[in-house]
C-alpha cells in the first residue's frame, strides 16, 4: 500500500533534518548507537527496511551488568524483527547513573512521570518516533529483571506510548522505594499488589489505560522470588480494572480463565496462566518455566542471564502483542 502524499514530504523533511542520525534509507539489518539525554540507546532497522515505511517498535530494557549489545544477542530480539518486520530500541543504562548498569526501577525519583529514567526512556522512545515512522497502536516496552521492572514503570508513567508491557523476572509496580527494600523484594515479595495496583492507576492519572502484560519466570530463580510473577499479575489485574472504568469489578477476574501445561522433550516443562477480561479484548499472560533460574527464557547462551532450554520467550511476547493489539482494533 503506498504512503499518501504528506506522508512522503514529512519523511523527505526528517532525513534532511537528521542526516547527522545516519538513518539508513537502505535495506536494513543496520545497527546503530545514538545518545538522548545522556543515555546511549542502539536502534535496529531490520532487513529490508524502507525509510518511507511504517513499522512497530519494541523497546528492550536490559538487566543489571548488561548493555544493549549484550541484551540484543541474548534476546535474538533483531532476528526476530527481521523475520516481523519491527524496529528494536534499546536503551542503555550508565555504569554511572548505576554501579551495575540496573536501572533504578527502586528509587522514588525514577517510579515517576516527567522525572528521571522514566522521562528518558519516553524521550528516547519520542526521538524514534520523529527519526522513523512508527505505528502508534505498535509500540512495546519489554526486559529482563530491572529491566522487567522499569518496563512496568513505563507502563504506569507513561501509558498513552505503548500498546503492551513484557516482563522477565520483574517486580510489581513500586515493589521498593529504596535499594534496601528492593533486595528485600526481590528475596521474597513486594508490599501488597492491590494496594500496588492502585497506587499504578493514581500514577497514571487521566491517562489511564488497560494496558495487555506477559510475564515470564522460572521458577527456580534465586534472584528474584516466583512470588513476584504473581504480584506482577495481581497488580495489573488492579490498575487495568481501574484502568477500564474507575472500578475493581472484576472486568479482568483474578482468577486465570485458562491454564496450559506443556511438556517439552529437549527444553524445559513450563504452565503458561491467561487472565483475560470479561470479553475477552485483554489479556495477561503468565508463563512459569520449570527449572530455569534468573534468566532470559529460549535466549541465546552467547548473551547473558540466558536459558535457550526455555520456550522462546521472545517470540511467544511478541505473537501476544501482535494478537492483543488486534483484539483493540
Amino acid at each position: 500500500m503506498s504512503e499518501p502524499l504528506s506522508v512522503v514530504l514529512t519523511a523527505l523533511l526528517l532525513l534532511s533534518l537528521n542526516h547527522d542520525q545516519t538513518v539508513s534509507t537502505q535495506p536494513g539489518g543496520s545497527f546503530k548507537t545514538y545518545t538522548h539525554k545522556g543515555k546511549k540507546f542502539k536502534l535496529y532497522l531490520p532487513e529490508n527496511y524502507h525509510f518511507l515505511k511504517s513499522y512497530p517498535l519494541m523497546v528492550m530494557l536490559h538487566g543489571c551488568t548488561q548493555n544493549a549489545d549484550d541484551f540484543a544477542i541474548g534476546t535474538e530480539m533483531n532476528s526476530l524483527a527481521d523475520e516481523k518486520g519491527f524496529i528494536v530500541v534499546y536503551p542503555q543504562q550508565s555504569s554511572n547513573a548505576n554501579l551495575k548498569k540496573c536501572w533504578n526501577w527502586f528509587e522514588p525519583l525514577h517510579q515517576l512521570r516527567g522525572f528521571g529514567e522514566p522521562a528518558i526512556i519516553a524521550g528516547i522512545v519520542k526521538k524514534v518516533k520523529k527519526m522513523h515512522f512508527i505505528q502508534e497502536d505498535k509500540v512495546f516496552i519489554a526486559g529482563l529483571s530491572a529491566g522487567g521492572a522499569m518496563s512496568i514503570v513505563m507502563g504506569v508513567t507513561y501509558p498513552e506510548l505503548f500498546s503492551g508491557i513484557g516482563v522477565a523476572a520483574g517486580l510489581e509496580y513500586q515493589a521498593a522505594l529504596n535499594v534496601f527494600n528492593a533486595y528485600a523484594a526481590m528475596a521474597n515479595q513486594g508490599p501488597s499488589p492491590v494496594k500496588q495496583g492502585r497506587i499504578a492507576y493514581q500514577q497514571m492519572g487521566r491517562r489511564a489505560k488497560p494496558l495487555p502484560v506477559i510475564v515470564f519466570h522460572g521458577n527456580a530463580d534465586s534472584t528474584v522470588n516466583l512470588a513476584n510473577a504473581d504480584q506482577v499479575v495481581q497488580q495489573w489485574i488492579t490498575t487495568n480494572n481501574l484502568a477500564y472504568n474507575g472500578k475493581v469489578d472484576g472486568w479482568i477476574n483474578d482468577k486465570p480463565k485458562k491454564i496450559t501445561e506443556e511438556k517439552r522433550r529437549f527444553g524445559r516443562d513450563y504452565t503458561s496462566y491467561r487472565f483475560e477480561s470479561e470479553t475477552g479484548e485483554l489479556a495477561i499472560d503468565k508463563y512459569v518455566i520449570k527449572g530455569m533460574g534468573h534468566a532470559w527464557s529460549g535466549g541465546n547462551l552467547k548473551g547473558s542471564y540466558t536459558d535457550p532450554k526455555g520456550p522462546n520467550s521472545s517470540r511467544i511476547m511478541w505473537d501476544f502483542f501482535i494478537e492483543q493489539a488486534s483484539s483493540a482494533n
